[in-house]
């Protein structure tokens, strides 16, 4: 992206240059357009469950801004000979979690393709003065994060035949959640006037894994004047899938997970009491993964609070600090 041209549109409040979850477009002083697109192969069994999935995992970008999805445009990739009641099952799913999440589905494309491919391109409406970056992260922040950690290698598990039914059942049900009521609750400690500007960077957990996303939330964004930060983790306080744990034991890792740790060598650290299994879920690259949110250390009780009443199991997973080296550790 970097050998592309320079674009100079001043509607385009956030681009492509600083590697966010989506892209927000000015629409007039009160709203913008925050638009984002996702796809992948099936990572369960059931048709329809991909589906839910697809559209949970494509949905989570608007989330993660801080908008509201509004309508979304499907892609399909299904090879040609494939049982066409396997895509309508899949189309299915994901209008089902489409409507749960009150985005209407207004038409999409679909191609011949070797490997099932399926996710939505989704637009949505945010307040241009309340957009949820990934950087902006200040030392002094708490760091929360919501979901357990361990799709990747469940999912991975799974493929090889070696994950228990309670692992995948766990595994489908954090996929399959949006993220809606985490923002929402976001959202109301926004509205609280204590805490109207509390909330100072957020992202959603995905591909990169929790530390690689972690470290694109430390760097900041110099060119814009946010300054680097440096993330402290602390293991034992994320949650994790039933069956991840012993997954990451058993060697289920899946290529994904490598090239995050590949991506963030030498931005991380870990302290010797941090074992293998645990460094490598915080690699494992997730789908449909929660939020990770840097608040003001004042807010964060009330924000834990503010999940819970909405149903959203949150926990407070470490603390921003000023700028060392290197940007990320784990103890």
């Amino acid at each position: 992206m970097r050998q592309l041209p320079r674009q100079t549109d001043p509607n385009v409040l956030v681009g492509f240059e600083t590697s966010d979850d989506a892209g927000v477009y000015l629409i007039d002083e009160q709203s913008a357009l925050v638009q984002t697109v996702d796809f992948f192969t099936p990572i369960v069994d059931g048709p329809d469950t991909f589906g839910e999935i697809a559209a949970a995992n494509s949905l989570s970008d608007v989330y993660a801004m801080g908008g509201r999805p509004i309508s979304a445009l499907s892609i399909v990739g299904f090879p040609e000979k494939a049982d066409s009641e396997i895509l309508a099952q899949i189309l299915q799913g994901g209008l089902a979690k489409m409507m749960e999440a009150r985005c209407t589905v207004i038409g999409g494309h679909s191609v011949r393709n070797e490997d099932v491919l399926f996710g939505y391109a989704v637009t949505g409406l945010i307040n241009p003065k309340r957009i949820w970056k990934n950087v902006g992260a200040r030392a002094g922040d708490t760091l929360l994060f919501t979901k357990p950690l361990g799709t990747g290698v469940i999912s991975t598990a799974l493929k090889n035949g070696k994950a228990t039914a309670d692992a995948v059942s766990a595994a489908i049900r954090s996929m399959s959640t949006l993220n809606r009521a985490a923002a929402e609750a976001l959202h109301e400690i926004e509205r609280h006037p204590n805490y109207e500007n509390a909330i100072h960077a957020v992202t959603d957990v995905t591909g990169f894994g929790l530390l690689g996303h972690a470290r694109e939330m430390a760097l900041g964004n110099p060119a814009k004047g946010i300054a680097a930060v440096s993330f402290e983790f602390d293991h034992a306080q994320f949650t994790y899938l039933p069956g991840a744990l012993q997954a990451a034991k058993e060697g289920f890792l899946p290529g994904g997970l490598t090239n995050n740790r590949e991506f963030v060598a030498g931005c991380a650290e870990f302290s010797p009491t941090v074992s293998k299994e645990y460094r490598d879920l915080l690699f494992d690259p997730q789908t449909s993964g929660g939020l990770l949110i840097a608040i003001a250390a004042e807010a964060a009780a009330a924000a834990l609070s503010a999940l819970e009443r909405h149903g959203v199991s949150g926990s407070k997973v470490g603390n921003v600090v000023q700028k060392k080296s290197p940007p990320v550790h784990v103890a």
